[in-house]
């Protein structure tokens, strides 16, 4: 029994059988998630699969092959494609060219985990964290859950027993499941769902009927590239975009730190230290970058095959990136893809509610477990004006929100004019801004950045226990 949970750092002692399993298992880990972000947003699944995989096999490269870390679809964007879709919609572009100039602000967001990891390859972790606090960085997350949840309903809205369905079946997963059950529960919520859906006569597979079972995964027309290649660019759409979803990869690159700091935890090395915080930046950057420019999602590290690596006590990275080639070869299939984007509304619906609410949940978890004081008023009126500020402009009809639109509720936006340039910047960008610039001007900051997860706990990267005095004195 002892030796059936000893930790396994080299998978050939498993042999290749074993390695193809656990390989698979690690796929079907991170699948519902990643694919549920394209279904969400209007982009391509073949096209996600295809750049999460070669995103993953990307980090692991530039970590030397040290972190075991699948690299999906990111949900922290959401909130982001949705402004866009909407401002492009005001400006008279269908979903699908909005989609590329969000992609756009996507690969200005990756840029942004390369000058983070430069500063801290040049100054240090501590040093730079400091600025990006959970007060600043959680109640984002929190905002961006709020902003997503009345789109969840109104696909639930289109047949609440099939979305009631995918509810259930997450919960009962998530809560009472066992081994793997337990590590999928939003994979299992949506098959058993789609299957209800499609016995019931819910579901038109005349798509999946007239699609390829073998083609390229990506779409010219539909990338970064055959935007500016295709003719004139409307450039207020352009810098909209970029400063409406760049300030997210600030809780992003939040998220990063604590995912590598979690996995480092569960295998029992300090991946912070070696390869190193810039490394993994780099990765999940550049990552990022490349597949919003050929018009998949942002890419961010899965906490889910984190999941399977503590189940199966396997932890060597060859075993995810076997996952890797698998999702690299499943994006070759359009009929797979298909059977996907016909899922019905409803199963989205169902599973996105739960997700929304766990985005805001994560945001208040993060704050909780990194001991945020709420009994400081620099604190409270920080988290007060960036929830404010986000739910307030996005739902503000006087700013054009629309809320009466079905699926359409990231309308509001301040918008002003530079030149010949109408910019209108959402919500969450504004809060965002405004959060990082009050938390660095107001005084009373005493949070501390542990570069080592030991000393703050797998998710926990700051602390406020120190004085202003005790943290000046580590610095």
């Amino acid at each position: 029994m002892e030796n059936e949970h000893k930790a396994i750092y080299d998978a050939k002692q498993l042999g290749g059988g074993k390695v193809a399993v656990l390989g698979l298992q690690h796929m079907f880990a991170m699948f519902g998630a990643t694919v549920l972000v394209p279904i969400i947003t209007g982009l391509n699944v073949s096209t996600t699969l295809l750049f999460a995989g070669l995103a993953t096999l990307f980090m692991h490269l530039v970590t030397g092959r040290k972190v075991p870390v699948f690299l999906g679809s990111s949900f922290a964007f959401l909130g982001g494609y949705a402004a866009v879709k909407a401002a492009g919609s005001a400006m008279g572009y269908d979903d699908a060219t909005s989609l590329v100039y969000a992609c756009v602000g996507i690969a200005c967001a990756g840029l942004l985990y390369l000058i983070l990891a430069l500063i801290c390859k040049a100054y240090g972790s501590k040093k730079v964290m400091r600025f990006f606090p959970p007060v600043v960085t959680g109640p984002i997350i929190v905002a961006i859950g709020m902003n997503l949840a009345p789109s969840a309903i109104n696909n639930c809205a289109t047949n609440w027993p099939i979305a009631l369905v995918a509810i259930l079946v997450v919960i009962i997963c998530n809560i009472w499941g066992k081994g793997m059950i337990k590590i999928i529960p939003i994979l299992m919520g949506v098959l058993a769902s789609y299957i209800v859906a499609a016995v019931t006569g819910n579901v038109d597979f005349s798509a999946v009927a007239e699609a390829k079972w073998v083609g390229l995964p990506v779409i010219w027309d539909r990338t970064v590239f055959g935007l500016f290649a295709g003719g004139e660019v409307n450039s207020g759409l352009l810098v909209s975009a970029i400063i409406t979803i760049m300030p997210i990869a600030l809780a992003t690159m939040m998220e990063h730190i604590g995912d590598i700091s979690a996995i480092g935890g569960t295998v029992g090395k300090n991946f912070i230290e070696d390869p190193g915080l810039h490394r993994t930046l780099i990765g999940d950057g550049v990552g990022t970058a490349i597949a919003a420019l050929f018009g998949a999602p942002a890419n961010t590290t899965y906490g889910e095959n984190t999941g399977v690596l503590a189940l199966t006590k396997v932890y060597d990275p060859f075993v995810i990136r076997i996952a890797a080639l698998y999702a690299i070869i499943l994006s070759f299939c359009p009929k797979f893809a298909a059977i996907i984007e016909v899922m019905p509304s409803a199963t989205i619906g169902g599973v996105s509610i739960i997700l929304y609410g766990m985005i805001s949940a994560i945001g208040i978890r993060n704050m909780v477990e990194n001991h945020t004081d709420f009994q400081k008023s620099r604190n409270v009126i920080i988290a007060a004006l960036i929830i404010g500020l986000s739910i307030g402009i996005n739902f503000s009809g006087s700013l054009g929100a629309d809320i009466t639109t079905a699926g359409n509720n990231a309308t509001g936006a301040i918008s002003f004019a530079i030149g010949n340039v109408n910019i209108a910047l959402s919500g969450l960008a504004v809060a965002s801004i405004i959060g990082i610039i009050i938390n660095a001007i107001l005084p009373g900051k005493n949070e501390t950045f542990y570069e080592n997860p030991k000393d703050a706990g797998s998710l926990g990267k700051y602390g406020n226990s120190l004085s202003d005095n005790e943290v000046a004195k580590t610095e």
